[in-house]
Parts: C-alpha cells; sequence; structure tokens
C-alpha cells in the first residue's frame, strides 16, 4: 500500500523562509491577522487528514472504480462518500473562499498547500473537491448576486459540487466548434441541448447536488469562440428554499474505462432541454469560463506536484530497504548479503530527480499561489497588476512544467521498485497511470506551450516575460560576487541570457513563418521552466547557506539538492534549445503522404 506523510518541513521552509508569507500578507488588508503559526496548524491539520483519512482509499478507488448503475447514476469506490462527509464536516472545502458565503477567508496560497497534498493522497478523490473549487471561483466572478445567493453557500460548504462542462465528441480545445445549444425559455432560463464527454465528476453519490457550469451557443451567436456562452445548469434545481427539487434534463448516459484515476467518474453527459441559467454576459462565456480554467490549470500543476511527492517518498523507504547488490566502491552494509539500493550511482539519481523536481515545484507554485493573492487582494493597484501579469505568464508552465516532471518522476519510482514497481499492490504503477491523464486535460502540454510562447511571451513582445526576467537578474546582482554563490549565479545568469536570445530569434521567424511558434513553443516551454526552477533553486541555496552551521540537517540536505538540480538537470536546456532552433523546416516540409 505504501505511505504518504505531509512534508511539512518543507512547506513551513517555503512558507515562512523563502516567501516570508505572513510579512506578505500583511500587505493583503483581508489577510492582514494571519500569523505563521495559524498556517501551520492548517497544514498541520491537513496532513493528518490527508494520511489517515483519504491515502488509505486510493488503491481502494484504483482497483473498484466508479460504477454506471443505469439512469444516470453512478456510484463511486468504497469510502469515497464517507470520507467527502468528513471533508466537509471538517470545513475543508471553505478554506480560500469569501467569509461573505460561509468561506473562512484564508489565502489561496495556503489552499494550494492543502491540495498539494491532497493529491499526494488521492487525485482521483480531491478532483471531485478541487472541480468544485472552480466553480466557487467562476461563480463569484461571473455569477448574478442571485446565482451567488443561490448557488456560493452550498459550494462553500461542500454541500453541493460543481463541475465544467467544455469538450464535445468532436471538439475538445477547439471549443470554437462545439454544438450544445441554448434555447430562451422566455422567463430568464434557457433549455440546454447537446452532448459532453471527459466531464470528470460530472456524476457520482458523494454530494447532494451537483452544479455543472456548461458551454452552450444561443440562437443567433456568431460561429467560433466569438459565439460561446456560459450557463449554470444543476443537477437539481433549488426550490424556493434553496434545497435541491426537481431532477433536470442533464443526466450522466454513461461512464469512461480509462487507463487511469479510476476513483474518479469520468462521464458522458447528455442535456436534453437541460434548464439553465447564463453566466456573464451572452456570447463571453469563454472570459468567465477562462476563471474556472486558469484555477483547473493551476490545480492540475498541484496533481503533479502530489504525485511527484509520493513517489518520492514510497521511492527512498524502498531504496534505503532493498537490498541488491554491492556498492561499487565496496561493501556498504558489511553485515548484509548485498547493499541497500541507495548506495547505486542510478538510483541516486533517480531520487535526487524526484527530490529537485517537487521541491522546485513546490517553492515555484507556493510563489505563484502568493502572487494569486496578490492579485486578488493587495492593498496597491500597481502590485495587483504586477502580480497578474506573473500568474498570467506563469500559469501554463505550472500546469505542462510540473506535470511532465510528475511523469518521469513517477516512471523512476516503478524504475527504482524494479519488477515490484510493475505490480499493483506496490503502488507504484498507478501512480504513472494517474500521472499521465495530466499532461493532457485541461488544454494538452503542446496547448500549454502554444499559450506561453504565443500569447504569453511573444503577444506582448515578451513585457511579462521582460517583469520575471528582473526578478532573476536583481538576484543575480544581488549575489553574482559572493563566491559561495558562483556555482548557483553563474549558470542562473547563464540561462537567463539564453532565454532572451531564444525567444527574440524565435520571434524573428515566426514574423516570416507562424509555424515556427507551433515548432518550437514544446522545447522551449521546458527552457523557460528550468529558468524559473533555476531562479527558486539559487534562492534556497542562499537560505542555506546562511544555515548551513546550524546543525539542522534540512539545510544540509537543501543545498545537495540545490547542486545536483543545477550540475544534472538544468544542461537538459542544451538540447532544448538546439530543438527551439532548429525550426519548423523538418516538420512542414513532410508531405503527408510520406508518414
Amino acid at each position: 500500500m505504501g505511505q504518504y506523510n505531509a512534508p511539512l518541513r518543507d512547506m513551513q521552509f517555503v512558507m515562512h523562509e523563502l516567501l516570508g508569507v505572513e510579512n506578505e500578507l500583511k500587505a493583503m488588508p483581508k489577510h492582514a491577522d494571519i500569523d505563521a503559526d495559524t498556517i501551520n496548524q492548517v497544514l498541520e491539520e491537513a496532513g493528518k487528514f490527508c494520511s489517515e483519512v483519504v491515502f488509505p482509499l486510493n488503491q481502494v478507488g484504483d482497483r473498484e472504480g466508479c460504477k454506471y448503475e443505469g439512469d444516470g447514476v453512478v456510484t463511486t469506490p468504497t469510502g469515497f462518500k464517507e470520507a467527502y462527509r468528513q471533508y466537509v464536516e471538517a470545513g475543508w472545502p471553505s478554506l480560500a473562499c469569501d467569509p461573505e458565503f460561509g468561506g473562512q477567508g484564508l489565502p489561496q496560497v495556503v489552499n494550494n498547500a492543502l491540495y498539494e497534498m491532497l493529491n499526494s493522497a488521492n487525485q482521483a478523490w480531491t478532483m471531485y473537491p478541487g472541480l468544485s473549487h472552480g466553480a466557487y471561483e467562476c461563480l463569484h466572478a461571473h455569477g448574478t448576486p442571485e446565482q451567488q445567493a443561490t448557488y456560493l453557500p452550498k459550494i462553500v460548504s461542500g454541500e453541493w459540487t460543481g463541475t465544467m462542462c467544455l469538450t464535445e465528441p468532436h471538439c475538445g480545445t477547439d471549443l470554437g466548434m462545439l454544438r450544445t445549444k441554448a434555447e430562451p425559455n422566455g422567463d430568464g432560463s434557457y433549455a440546454l441541448s447537446g452532448t459532453k464527454i471527459f466531464i470528470s465528476a460530472g456524476e457520482h453519490d458523494m454530494a447532494a447536488n451537483i452544479v455543472h457550469l456548461v458551454l452552450a451557443r444561443l440562437p443567433d451567436a456568431p460561429p467560433g469562440t466569438k459565439g460561446i456562452s456560459l450557463f449554470v445548469v444543476p443537477k437539481f434545481l433549488p426550490d424556493a428554499n434553496g434545497a435541491p427539487g426537481e431532477r433536470n434534463g442533464i443526466k450522466c448516459g454513461s461512464i469512461e474505462h480509462k487507463m487511469g484515476i479510476h476513483g474518479n467518474a469520468t462521464c458522458v453527459m447528455n442535456l436534453d432541454g437541460a434548464k439553465g441559467w447564463l453566466v456573464g454576459e451572452p456570447n463571453k462565456g469563454l472570459n468567465a469560463m477562462f476563471v474556472m480554467m486558469n484555477a483547473a490549470r493551476q490545480g492540475v500543476g498541484m496533481q503533479g506536484m502530489g504525485l511527484t511527492e509520493v513517489a518520492y517518498q514510497n521511492s527512498l523507504v524502498y531504496a534505503k530497504e532493498r537490498i541488491q547488490m554491492r556498492s561499487l566502491t565496496g561493501p556498504k552494509a558489511p553485515d548484509k548479503p548485498a547493499d541497500p539500493i541507495i548506495v547505486h550511482p542510478d538510483v541516486r539519481r533517480m531520487l535526487l530527480t524526484q527530490k529537485a523536481y517537487v521541491e522546485g515545484g513546490r517553492a515555484f507554485s507556493y510563489w505563484t499561489a502568493l502572487h494569486i493573492d496578490k492579485e486578488l487582494s493587495h492593498g496597491d493597484e500597481a502590485e495587483r497588476k504586477e502580480a497578474a501579469d506573473l500568474v498570467a505568464l506563469l500559469t501554463p508552465i505550472i500546469k505542462a512544467f510540473l506535470t511532465d516532471n510528475a511523469f518521469e518522476c513517477t516512471n523512476h519510482a516503478l524504475q527504482i521498485y524494479g519488477g515490484h514497481g510493475f505490480i499493483s499492490e506496490w503502488g507504484m504503477e498507478q501512480y504513472v497511470r494517474d500521472a499521465r491523464i495530466n499532461m493532457i486535460y485541461e488544454g494538452t502540454n503542446s496547448i500549454q506551450a502554444l499559450d506561453l510562447l504565443g500569447r504569453k511571451v511573444l503577444g506582448d513582445m515578451g513585457a511579462k516575460l521582460k517583469k520575471f526576467g528582473k526578478l532573476v537578474q536583481d538576484f543575480v546582482e544581488a549575489e553574482g560576487t559572493k563566491e559561495e554563490m558562483q556555482e548557483f549565479i553563474n549558470p542562473l545568469a547563464d540561462i537567463g541570457d539564453k532565454v532572451q536570445k531564444l525567444t527574440m530569434e524565435i520571434g524573428m521567424k515566426a514574423m516570416a513563418n507562424p509555424d515556427e511558434v507551433g515548432a518550437a513553443c514544446v522545447p522551449y516551454q521546458r527552457v523557460v521552466g528550468h529558468l524559473v526552477f533555476a531562479y527558486f533553486w539559487a534562492r534556497m541555496a542562499r537560505i542555506a547557506l546562511d544555515k548551513q552551521d546550524s546543525g539542522d540537517r534540512f539545510y544540509a540536505s537543501k543545498l545537495a539538492t540545490a547542486r545536483f538540480y543545477f550540475a544534472k538537470l538544468l544542461p537538459e536546456t542544451a538540447s532544448q534549445i538546439r530543438m527551439a532552433r532548429a525550426g519548423a523546416k523538418t516538420l512542414m516540409e513532410v508531405d503527408v503522404d510520406l508518414f
């Protein structure tokens, strides 16, 4: 079955020593009273809930899966419903929600840490409340006062859950082709008809109602993405008292049988005159839905993070206990017939790759979550705008870089376990299967790469990228003359310069041939992802150097991992830069019939 223990020491290091969250929150009026002790208590309690309640259901959910019982009824695996009841009773759904609707009002950076732990414990289970939080964000930003009063208190409490219904059988990312129709009923509501597929948590038995956010077209809608509207479509229509009433015309027609995340119901949802209400303006549905989609992309990044952490924890335990062969430099456990496999260099390479990617990802994702808090709540408008630009730039990297790394790291876990990793009872092969979907949904990682390079970088002539570049430059200038930092600062400065030059080169080529963006975007995203990680690893190395004589082995470990990252992982950028520069010619000049 394996194990999971919340990495509280590293979480607290990132929150308090790297980010100085308590002081940062003082500049946000609604969070100004939140202190480090409060944050630590929340993290500790969340860690207990995740390890004791949610984690034991991970393999249960994988083995049992969800069941379609017919007539729109779906049941979840043993224990899922009871764990969700405990989650609701403990108040976890309301953690970072608006107190006006029953929320606790804690910052997103704390909620982000909660979801890291939940995803480590059980990604499939976590998708039910995770999607609900996205629905909350969307309605909180774009819902009418009546919609907010009807739905938000129920979603905030966890009594009702939420979904996002975008994909149709003939279109996924290309939402401009969607066909679901919305006809006015004459009373302010609309009748929606169509079919949505791949709807995570679209039907289940864990909550009293499910609030679907559905993209559809009005009768006079213009073609393409300019003609998409967003509607709130509940499973049960709320009655006069706000309780679930009449069954609405949206039903699950079947659930998908899939590679991983078996404990989450991935549904085909049929709308047959389902009653819904417009959210936001007509034909501006994507504007409203992007609030939920960006929240979901952050959430998927945390799914990758969570799986990387739990894979690393179990890999480390196994590598210390499993004995095979002798060290190349002589026995390290002479009292045993063989040495623990952690003595072997390649096992250490895989373990340190996991450790470097999860700890770098934690620093990066928590920093980004803190900037979401700044964007929403900072007292200074200029600070809010600066934070918004950085979050927009980095969201596709959160989603794609962290999930790419997670797939690599869960595969490392399987490899460290050897043949046992391929066997279900150890749990490693499940992590590989579960991690694979994260690179696909909420916009494939290729789409994230296009978004990063095409829209977020070239779309504003590199303005947002320059803002992150200035953070790197300022740190390089502050630390560049210190001898003890040279092994970190020199490669950081180097990759910063290379990103700048690569961006200009691709931008010039793209003006003559837009296919150059599509050809370069995936390796470009890997390079920028490493620039981000190099920045945070250099910052963490600075802290570790300052405290390396404290006697706390935590800092020695942090410093060793930083050195590994710069020596063994950052050099990937050399090949990625060459691939990005190779251009579109060898891809696009191949005749289709030559494939």
